[in-house]
């Protein structure tokens, strides 16, 4: 078996699974935040149940429009706060919370070898812990609050090796980017994506996140990695619960293998309006921007700031770009503050966030207006995803996005 065939099984009370059979399965962690959580409430009210199945498995996340930015975000925060509080819940509240993708493995509420679904569909990051995690729509998840359970079909797996030494520059950013623009916004659709190599055994826990993360971009169902020494180090300095690493058997059947070379992979840049039209950045042209976005639940994690910040030391930002940093949790702008990062940004001229989806889903804190044009390290780049669909969406690493805010224009740090 593949590696979430084993974790499918494991959960579902079976020797063996294979692609294609229907499943009830057990869940280790229910994910909602506060756009679908209001939905997912409003459900599990129907129902008629007074309890959730188990609430310390239920997690509720303000983090798209908090702190609020009006009434009515204030209502939907309002509705998640009293729901956690009566059920007992996880909840966190602005001052503790998080981007929910950066916060619930920081926290260690999400481990390896489990089943994690949510009412987002960027909850595959998990998947980078070995984690069999997906996204649902909200009355899924109102009936797994309900059940601890969830009826799935098991996806086919696509395998990919990343082989090779990257550049100083590439990170998973550019691994995922330049996999979704081989294969295409539906190149892996209801199928998981299992990655591998020896550069992927070389790359950070920060990398493998932002990997797993995006592999809905092409369509996927999950993105998982097998949970090495590094995986199990972090997921242990996290939590005391135990948890089980599963490995995907050397003859496990694949619907298909794909190799790629990462010497041959330079920073890669997805232009309007698909995360799959991407291009090297060295043939990205004249692109001049109006906002460099450095954050989300993509790339807001400590390496991502660190990296941004090496390239801007000493250096102001063009007075034509705002260029905004968006830290994926308190701990990582606590320790972006102890590092010195933080102080680099505002003397380069630019804005630093409380942690936030904020602009990446054009909520606030940085929307575009028409003719706008913005490069950022978030992970979708659709019409109107950051404001006025008149607007365009450049996808980046946090490198790229620094030199270009830098510059003014779509740039590699190598330029510089």
């Amino acid at each position: 078996m593949t590696l979430a065939e084993m974790i499918l099984a494991s959960h579902s009370h079976r020797e063996k699974v294979a692609p294609g059979e229907f499943l009830d399965v057990d869940i280790d962690m229910v994910l909602s935040n506060d756009i679908t959580g209001p939905i997912a409430i409003k459900e599990f009210t129907k129902i008629g149940l007074e309890r959730v199945f188990d609430p310390q498995k239920v997690v509720m996340v303000p983090d798209h429009f908090t702190p609020n930015k009006d009434i009515a975000s204030a209502e939907q925060a309002k509705m998640v706060r009293e729901f956690c509080n009566q059920q007992g819940c996880h909840y966190f509240e602005v001052g503790r919370v998080g981007i929910e993708h950066v916060l619930l493995h920081e926290q260690g509420l999400v481990l390896p070898g489990e089943v994690i679904i949510g009412a987002d569909s960027h909850t595959c990051t998990y998947g980078a812990l070995g984690a069999f995690a997906t996204g649902m729509g909200s009355t899924d998840i109102a009936t797994a609050m309900a059940t601890g359970k969830i009826w799935m079909k098991v996806p086919p797996t696509i395998r990919f090796n990343y082989h090779g030494t990257p550049g100083r520059w590439v990170s998973g950013k550019d691994y995922i980017l330049y996999a979704i623009g081989d294969i295409g916004v539906d190149g892996a659709l209801y199928s998981v994506m299992e990655f591998g190599g020896e550069a992927i055994d070389n790359l950070s826990l920060e990398g493998r996140f932002t990997m797993a993360n995006m592999a809905i971009e092409a369509g996927a169902k999950a993105g998982l990695f097998y949970a090495d020494q590094k995986t199990v180090e972090y997921a242990s300095s996290r939590t005391e619960r135990s948890f089980t690493v599963y490995k995907p058997d050397p003859c496990a059947e694949y619907a298909r293998v794909i190799e790629y070379d990462v010497s041959d992979i330079e920073p890669q840049v997805a232009f309007p309006h698909l995360p799959s039209n991407t291009r090297p950045v060295s043939q990205a042209g004249n692109i001049k921007i109006d906002q460099s976005v450095i954050g989300s639940c993509t790339n807001g994690r400590i390496e991502d700031l660190r990296v941004a910040a090496s390239v801007m030391e000493g250096k102001e930002v063009d007075h034509r770009v705002r260029c905004i940093i968006i830290p994926g949790s308190q701990d990582v702008y606590l320790q972006a503050l102890k590092e010195g990062l933080i102080e680099t940004f505002i003397r380069s001229g630019c804005s630093v966030s409380t942690p936030t989806c904020g602009p990446c889903l054009g909520g606030h804190m940085g929307i575009l207006a028409s003719g706008e044009k913005a490069i950022a390290t978030t992970n979708r780049n659709f019409v109107g995803r950051m404001g006025s669909p008149k607007s365009e969406v450049y996808l980046s690493n946090p490198a790229v996005a620094a030199a270009s805010a830098l510059t003014g224009r779509i740039t590699s740090p190598e330029n510089l």
